[in-house]
């Protein structure tokens, strides 16, 4: 805490600026550390605490703008790259648009509080055209509540948080290596995660022109888009793909017979929601099932036809 409070009392301001922005622009560095003993360095009078909520609000609209410039450039595609560098990326895409979807724009009032979800909702905002004023409100009371809960926090228990930076100084190295060993701890879990999922994935796709050759042929028997409407509104889907609902595949695949080709899509990392998808219309019975290798990306990237 000394330390932070040194660094507080050299670059001022400048320090809250800098961390809010590298953190909001998608580097892996803690921004609420630095938040809350600035604020707990305000109760000994330091900055001002509106201040600092201004110059976080600020860093913060930057960064933003700069996810809701490129999701307004590249489209629903930037979603996927994001989550590709995601713990999560399994869930990312899917779990991004059904939060936006059900809260819309106002979704960013809490983004931040979601890991994994600010960066890519301000790029889907972007995506979707979402006007940007109405961004920029949305944006700025969202990082207004995200900051603030931050410096609040440093400014109500500055007392506490100090004695518990004490305790961790007093035991020297030992007390650096457990911030480092818990946090390491963290990532092994995520990424363990993660390795198991992968093993999961493993299972024969269809490629873009392999999938336009079986239509051709009139042997599909049903392609199923597993995006959310939010998604599919956005970008359009294969030509006579079907929508299900993925709390009711069951009742999506009436009428479908089980022995022919049935091929599913998205649009996220490894085709995991496409998968996942897959293996219950597996346990359904349906004997021939293979996700689209790219998704819907790949299908437009290929200069092939989409329907609205």
């Amino acid at each position: 805490m000394s330390h932070l409070i040194n660094l507080l009392q050299e670059f001022g301001l400048g320090l809250v600026f800098v961390n809010v922005l590298a953190l909001q622009a998608g580097l892996p560095v803690p921004a609420y550390p630095v938040l809350i003993v600035a604020g707990a360095y305000a109760a000994m009078g330091g900055n001002p605490l509106w201040t600092l909520v201004a110059v976080g609000v600020l860093a913060s609209l930057i960064a933003d703008t700069m996810w809701y410039g490129a999701g307004r450039k590249y489209g629903m595609r930037i979603l996927t790259t994001l989550c590709r560098v995601s713990l999560s990326q399994d869930s990312c895409v899917r779990q991004t648009e059904s939060i936006f979807q059900r809260f819309g724009p106002g979704s960013m009032l809490f983004a931040k509080f979601v890991p994994g979800f600010a960066s890519v909702a301000t790029a889907l905002a972007g995506a979707l055209r979402l006007p940007y004023w109405v961004f920029v409100l949305f944006d700025a009371i969202g990082a207004a509540l995200w900051v603030g809960v931050g410096i609040g926090l440093g400014y109500i228990f500055r007392d506490a948080i100090e004695e518990l930076m004490l305790k961790l100084s007093s035991l020297g190295k030992y007390g650096l290596a457990l911030i480092v060993a818990g946090f390491a701890v963290w990532i092994l879990i995520k990424w363990f995660r993660r390795y198991m999922f992968i093993k999961q994935l493993r299972m024969d796709r269809v490629s873009v022109d392999e999938l336009r050759d079986l239509i051709a042929d009139n042997k599909v028997n049903a392609i199923v888009d597993v995006r959310s409407p939010l998604s599919q509104k956005a970008t359009g889907r294969i030509p006579g793909a079907r929508t299900i609902d993925m709390q009711k595949i069951s009742e999506g695949f009436e009428g479908v017979a089980p022995e022919g080709e049935v091929i599913v899509y998205c649009a996220c990392p490894n085709e995991a929601t496409a998968v996942k998808v897959a293996q219950k219309l597996a346990k359904l019975g349906y004997k021939r099932i293979r996700p689209l290798q790219g998704g819907i990306d790949a299908w437009i990237e290929a200069g092939l036809e989409v329907e609205h």
